[in-house]
């Protein structure tokens, strides 16, 4: 699975619990953008879900489903991200949720399916740090020394810096991209156009961008090639 979504540079996110019409969402799904990931952090659930994956299937894009609700866990995406929030001091969202999930599931989950994110909330603001009680406040040196944990202690697939609704410190990714030698680096929050998205392309192997296609699609649409036209740096 980690072969899957080493190709991907730019990634849209999509919410079920927010409205997309078909014109923009056959916008995006035909934008160029390597892959789908749904998820949200509230106001998901099994059926909007399932109704999001129907429509984004036609398309034939790489589709993941992001779980941050257990009875929102629909079969047939392609891949299933499982988020771990590093920095709370809530285990429910490290390991807590996880450990239900196999108690309830078992021998139904698919393993060969499942990536793991070592997540770093870095938006005290966003609902993400408000639902896992995220410490926020982090500088670089302890964003890094997440990110560290994520990459050699834990050997995760994914570190995601999640800025979630406000464009991060790029200081701040610049340290995490220095320490970080295996896991693929995502970067989501605050991309409002291709300015950013080239900002956090040059530092992040995929770039997620949501919020600003349901506010401005056109510009959500210009994300893609800004990422496209911007060198990756060989940090490994």
């Amino acid at each position: 699975m980690r072969q899957l979504i080493r190709p991907w540079r730019h990634v849209f996110k999509l919410d079920p619990d927010r409205a997309l019409g078909d014109k923009e969402l056959e916008a995006v799904c035909r934008s160029g953008t390597d892959a789908i990931l749904v998820g949200g952090s509230t106001g998901v659930t099994y059926d909007n879900t399932v109704s999001l994956l129907e429509r984004i299937r036609p398309y034939g894009l790489p589709c993941a489903l992001e779980i941050s609700d257990l009875e929102a866990a629909v079969p047939g995406f392609d891949l299933y991200m499982i988020p771990m929030v590093l920095n709370t001091a809530d285990t429910s969202w490290i390991l807590g949720h996880h450990r239900r999930a196999i108690e309830r599931f078992g021998s139904l989950i698919p393993w060969e399916l499942l990536l793991t994110e070592g997540y770093i909330v870095l938006n005290g603001d966003s609902s993400v740090a408000r639902l896992t009680g995220a410490d926020s406040s982090l500088d670089a040196a302890g964003a890094g020394a997440y990110a560290q944990i994520a990459d050699k202690l834990m050997n995760l697939p994914v570190v995601y810096l999640e800025y979630s609704g406000a464009f991060g410190d790029m200081e701040i990714v610049r340290e995490v991209r220095e320490v970080v030698e295996h896991s693929q680096l995502f970067y989501g929050g605050g991309i409002t156009g291709a300015t950013e998205a080239r900002q956090a392309a040059a530092l992040c192997d995929t770039v997620v961008v949501g919020n600003i296609i349901y506010s401005d699609v056109e510009q959500a649409l210009m994300t893609v090639q800004a990422v496209r036209e911007t060198p990756q740096r060989d940090w490994l």
